[in-house]
Order: structure tokens, then C-alpha cells, then sequence
């Protein structure tokens, strides 16, 4: 991964540009990272991945609870109770 100071990505920021459009680049500025460039298209494959990974989470703990008896209507009876 290439690493361009802030200062480098202003100041040749259309190769900045073209370089994220190949690979991930990063962005420092004091000796820290700041922030990762990437192309539109890797970056919409981050966000379905991660939107992937979410669903399939939700759903595992869906099924945990139904598995241990959290029906619906036992959900509900929980959440009105206000005891």
C-alpha cells in the first residue's frame, strides 16, 4: 500500500487519485494515519460485505433465541411486562 503525507496527496492529488483507483492508499499526516483512499468499486464491496456479515449475525442470533425458546410471543410477553 502506498502512504502519502497530506501534504504529498494536495499537492499531486490526481495521482493520489489514480493510485486509489489500483490499491488502497494511505493517508499520513504527524506520523499517524489519517484516513485510507479507495476506488468507489472497493469501497461498495466493503459496505456488501459488511452488510453481508450483519445479516448473517442478525440471523444466527435469531435463530439462537428461537432455539432457547425466545418465540415472538414470548418476546412480546417479556417487553410488556412492567413489572
Amino acid at each position: 500500500m502506498r502512504t502519502y503525507t497530506a501534504n504529498e496527496a494536495k499537492t499531486r492529488f490526481g495521482e493520489f487519485l489514480d493510485r486509489a483507483q489500483r490499491e488502497p492508499v494511505r493517508v499520513m499526516r504527524h506520523e499517524r494515519v489519517v484516513g485510507v483512499m479507495v476506488s468507489a468499486k472497493d469501497y461498495e464491496a466493503m459496505r456488501a460485505f459488511s452488510a453481508d456479515r450483519l445479516q448473517h449475525t442478525l440471523d444466527e442470533s435469531a435463530a439462537a433465541a428461537e432455539r432457547a425458546g425466545l418465540t415472538p410471543k414470548a418476546l412480546d410477553a417479556l417487553l410488556f411486562d412492567e413489572s
